[in-house]
C-alpha cells in the first residue's frame, strides 16, 4: 500500500470509530457489535503501530462511562482500567511478543502468566480499612464511579470484614454477577408482576446493584468474584497468583478456574478447556483474561491509554442465529449521521432476546443486499444490538426490491450527503443530514448528549424529558435548561410544569434543584457536553488539563477559528489567481490561532483530527452563540490534575534520540505515571527535553529555545519518582 492509501484508510477508520464511539458512549445507542468494533480498532492500532506518525490525535483510547448521577460519586485512588482484546490465537502470541520486547526479554527467558475467566457482569471496587468494608463503588469512567456502599451491604457474597492478616488498606477489585438460575427466576417474577423482563444476566446484575432503594438490592440474588486490587497499604504477595491466593485467604470469593501458565500453549489450553465447559457454567463469561504473573513486571509494563500492557482479554467467538428482518429504519444522530437499524422478528441468541441489529451504513446494506422480508443470520457477542452478517437469499420472498438508502433526511427533509474527507479526498462511509441545527432530530440528539451521564448528568432530565421539552419549545439550546425554572415561573399558572400530566410539585422542585446543582461543573464535562465531533471523554479531559480554565479554552478556540477563517480566505484568493505576495498577511489574532493549532497537534491524544473538529465547531456562529449563552449561566471549575509527588508532575516533556536503560514506550509510560504530559514536538511551552544518543533537530531546537535538557542518566534518576 502507498503512503496515501495508508493515510486514507487510517482516516476512514478513525472517522468510523468516532461515529461508533459517539453512538455507544454519548447516546447509549450502539449500532455496531463488539466484535466489529474491536476489529476496527485493531486495524487502526495496527496501522499506527507500523506508522507512528499517524498516531497523533488518534482516537485509539477510551474507557467505560461516567457515573449515572443517581448515586454520589467516588474517586478511585488507583484508576480502574479497561483491557485490550484478542479474538485470534495469533493476537495472544503478539501480546506475548510485545511484552517480551518491551521488557527486553529473550525468547527463552521465563515468563509466567495467570489465565482467568472473564465474567460478564458489573465491575466493582471494594475499599477495606482496618479490614472493614467502608466504600463500594462501580467502575464508572475508570477515574470515578458510583457510591453503592449501602447496596453492596445486601450482597451476601461480599464480606463486610476481611481476615485478620489482610492489609490495613485494601482496595479489592472484582465483578458482581447473577447466575443463570437466579436470572431466570427474576424474570419469572417480573412477568408475574406485569413488568418487562430484563434482557440478560449482566443487565440484571447492574440494575440490581444500582437500585436507588438499597434494600431492593437484597431482593436480587447477586454473586461476586474478586480478581484484582487497587490501593493497598502493603502487598501480601509479589505475583498475581499469590495475590489471588491472598484474596481467598482473606475470605473473598475467587474464581476456581483461574490457572497458572508458563507458555502460550498453556494459555491456549486453558482457554479451550473453559470454552468447552462454558455452556455448563452457572454464570456468563465472554472470554479469558491473561495477566503477567510477576507484579514487578506489571509495574514496569505500566499502561497505555488507560489499558494495562500486562493483561489482555481473549474473547470467545460470537454466537449466531437465523431470523427474519421485518424492516429497516433510519436513525438521525446528533451530528446528522444516518444510521440504519434492522428491526427483527424477536429471537433468542445466547439467552438474550434480540429485536434489533445494526446494518452499519449504506455501503454495508448494499454489500449484503439486505431487504425487508429477508431471512438473515445475526451475530451477537455480548451486545445489546448485534449485527447482520449474512442474508439467506434462497429464502428471499419473490418481488422484493433492493433497499434504497434515503437521499433526504427522514426528519427534516434536508439533503443527505457523504462528506468528502479533506485529508483523503474520498467520501466518508457515514452519510449525514445537511440540515444542521435546522434538523429537529439533531437538535434533540445534541441536547440529549448535553444532559448525558458523562456530560452535565442532570438527574430527572433524561432523553424522554428532553424530547418532550423540545417538542413544546421549552428547551432549544443548552442555556435554556438553566433558564427553565425562571421562564416556567413567568408562565400562566395553567401552563406551568406542575400542572402538566406526569409532573407534580415535588417532581418539578426536584428537577429544578437538579438543574441548579449542575450550574457549577468541571471544565472537562463542559467541553465534552458541547458535543463536538471527534471530541470524546478522553479528548475532553486532555483539553481540560491543557487549558486548565474555561477562559483560556474559550479564548484559544476563538483564536483557532480566526486562523482557520483567514487560512480559508487566503487559499480561496490564491485559487482565484492572486499571487502569494499580494495575499494579505496574517492578523495578530490569526498568528496566535496558528500557535494554538500547533499546540493541539503536538499533544498526545489530540493532534490534527481534533484540531480540525474544534476549528469546524467554533467556526460556526450559531455554535459560538450557544456556547457563550451557556457560559453566562454556569460556573466552570478550573481543571486540576491529580496530585503526583514527582519532579516532573504537570510538566510537558519530549523524548528524542534513543534510550538504553528502557524502551521509548516504557519511558513514556513512566513519565505519564509520574504526572507529566508527553508531547511530540518542541515549543516554548515544553518544560523538559530528554535527549538520548542520536538526538538531532529536536535537540538543536531545544538548545536554541533555552529549554531544560536532560541526558538519560538525569531522566533515569527522576523517573524513579
Amino acid at each position: 500500500m502507498t503512503d496515501d492509501t495508508i493515510k486514507a484508510r487510517h482516516a476512514a477508520l478513525a472517522a468510523e470509530i468516532a461515529e461508533h464511539d459517539k453512538r455507544y458512549f454519548q447516546e447509549d445507542n450502539p449500532s455496531i457489535s463488539d466484535a466489529d468494533y474491536d476489529a476496527l480498532r485493531r486495524e487502526l492500532e495496527d496501522i499506527e503501530s507500523d506508522h507512528p506518525e499517524l498516531a497523533d490525535g488518534s482516537i485509539t483510547s477510551g474507557i467505560g462511562a461516567a457515573p449515572s448521577g443517581a448515586f454520589a460519586t467516588v474517586e478511585h485512588p488507583v484508576p480502574m482500567l479497561s483491557l485490550n482484546k484478542a479474538l485470534a490465537e495469533s493476537e495472544v502470541a503478539d501480546f506475548i511478543t510485545r511484552v517480551r520486547r518491551f521488557l527486553r526479554l529473550g525468547a527463552d527467558d521465563p515468563l509466567a502468566y495467570t489465565a482467568e475467566p472473564k465474567i460478564d457482569g458489573l465491575s466493582i471496587s471494594l475499599r477495606y480499612e482496618a479490614r472493614k468494608l467502608v466504600v463500594a463503588a462501580t467502575r464508572g469512567d475508570g477515574a470515578q464511579g458510583e457510591n453503592v456502599t449501602a447496596n453492596i451491604a445486601y450482597v451476601d457474597a461480599v464480606p463486610q470484614t476481611l481476615g485478620k492478616d489482610a492489609p490495613d488498606v485494601f482496595e479489592v477489585r472484582g465483578e458482581i454477577y447473577m447466575t443463570h438460575a437466579d436470572f431466570e427466576a427474576l424474570n419469572r417474577r417480573l412477568l408475574e408482576d406485569g413488568k418487562r423482563p430484563v434482557a440478560n444476566p449482566r443487565n440484571a446484575a447492574a440494575g440490581s446493584l444500582r437500585q436507588v432503594d438499597a434494600a431492593k438490592t437484597g431482593d436480587r440474588p447477586l454473586q461476586f468474584f474478586a480478581y484484582g486490587w487497587g490501593e493497598v497499604s502493603v502487598l501480601p504477595a509479589d505475583t498475581q497468583e499469590g495475590m489471588i491466593a491472598a484474596l481467598r485467604a482473606y475470605g473473598l470469593p475467587v474464581n476456581p478456574l483461574t490457572r497458572h501458565c508458563e507458555s502460550l500453549d498453556e494459555l491456549l489450553a486453558a482457554y479451550l478447556a473453559v470454552e468447552t465447559e462454558r455452556a455448563n457454567l452457572p454464570y456468563d463469561i465472554d472470554g479469558m483474561v491473561y495477566k503477567i504473573d510477576r507484579l514487578d513486571l506489571q509495574r514496569r509494563l505500566g499502561e497505555r491509554e488507560r489499558r494495562p500492557r500486562w493483561a489482555i482479554a481473549h474473547k470467545f467467538p460470537a454466537e449466531r442465529a437465523i431470523t427474519e428482518l421485518e424492516a429497516i429504519e433510519i436513525q438521525v444522530g446528533r451530528t446528522g449521521a444516518l444510521t440504519p437499524v434492522a428491526r427483527l422478528l424477536p429471537i433468542t441468541v445466547g439467552g438474550v432476546v434480540v429485536r434489533n441489529a445494526t446494518l452499519h451504513n449504506a455501503d454495508e446494506i448494499a454489500r449484503l443486499d439486505v431487504r425487508p422480508g429477508d431471512t438473515v443470520e445475526i451475530q451477537r457477542a455480548g451486545d445489546v444490538i448485534p449485527q447482520v452478517v449474512r442474508v439467506l437469499k434462497e429464502k428471499r420472498p419473490k418481488g422484493t426490491e433492493p433497499y434504497v438508502f434515503p437521499d433526504h433526511c427522514p426528519v427534516c427533509g434536508s439533503q443527505v450527503v457523504a462528506e468528502m474527507n479533506p485529508r483523503t479526498g474520498r467520501p466518508d462511509v457515514v452519510r449525514r443530514c445537511t440540515g444542521g441545527l435546522v434538523c429537529e432530530a439533531q437538535q434533540v440528539e445534541r441536547l440529549k448528549h448535553f444532559v448525558s451521564r458523562a456530560a452535565f448528568d442532570i438527574e430527572g432530565l433524561g432523553a424522554k424529558q428532553i424530547a418532550a421539552f423540545h417538542a413544546e419549545k421549552l428547551i432549544k439550546t443548552p442555556a435554556d435548561i438553566f433558564t427553565l425554572a425562571a421562564r416556567d415561573a413567568a408562565r400562566p399558572e395553567a401552563e406551568r410544569l406542575v400542572n402538566k400530566e406526569g409532573y407534580g410539585e415535588t417532581s418539578v422542585q426536584n428537577l429544578f434543584a437538579s438543574i441548579e446543582s449542575r450550574r457549577t461543573i468541571s471544565l472537562r464535562r463542559v467541553i465534552y457536553a458541547l458535543g463536538i465531533r471527534r471530541v470524546g471523554e478522553i479528548s475532553s479531559r486532555v483539553l481540560a488539563l491543557h487549558f486548565k480554565t474555561w477562559e483560556a479554552f474559550r479564548e484559544a478556540m476563538g483564536l483557532l477559528a480566526t486562523a482557520a477563517k483567514e487560512r480559508s480566505a487566503r487559499e480561496e484568493a490564491i485559487a482565484k489567481g492572486t499571487s502569494l505576495d499580494d495575499v494579505a498577511g496574517w492578523s495578530e489574532a490569526a498568528e496566535k490561532g496558528l500557535a494554538v493549532r500547533a499546540e493541539l497537534e503536538s499533544i498526545d491524544g489530540l493532534g490534527a483530527v481534533v484540531a480540525d473538529a474544534l476549528e469546524a465547531f467554533f467556526g460556526e456562529q450559531h455554535n459560538i452563540d450557544a456556547v457563550d449563552d451557556l457560559a453566562g449561566e454556569i460556573n466552570v471549575e478550573d481543571e486540576v490534575a491529580r496530585a503526583v509527588d514527582s519532579p516532573i508532575a504537570g510538566k510537558a516533556i519530549v523524548f528524542t534520540g534513543s534510550l538504553e536503560g528502557m524502551t521509548r514506550d516504557e519511558a513514556k509510560a513512566r513519565a505519564e505515571a509520574l504526572g507529566a504530559r508527553v508531547v511530540g514536538s518542541i515549543s516554548k511551552k515544553t518544560d523538559i527535553v530528554v535527549a538520548g544518543p542520536g538526538a538531532g533537530s529536536k535537540l538543536a531546537k531545544a538548545q536554541a529555545l533555552g529549554l531544560e535538557i536532560w541526558d538519560e542518566e538525569s531522566w533515569m534518576k527522576n523517573a524513579r519518582g
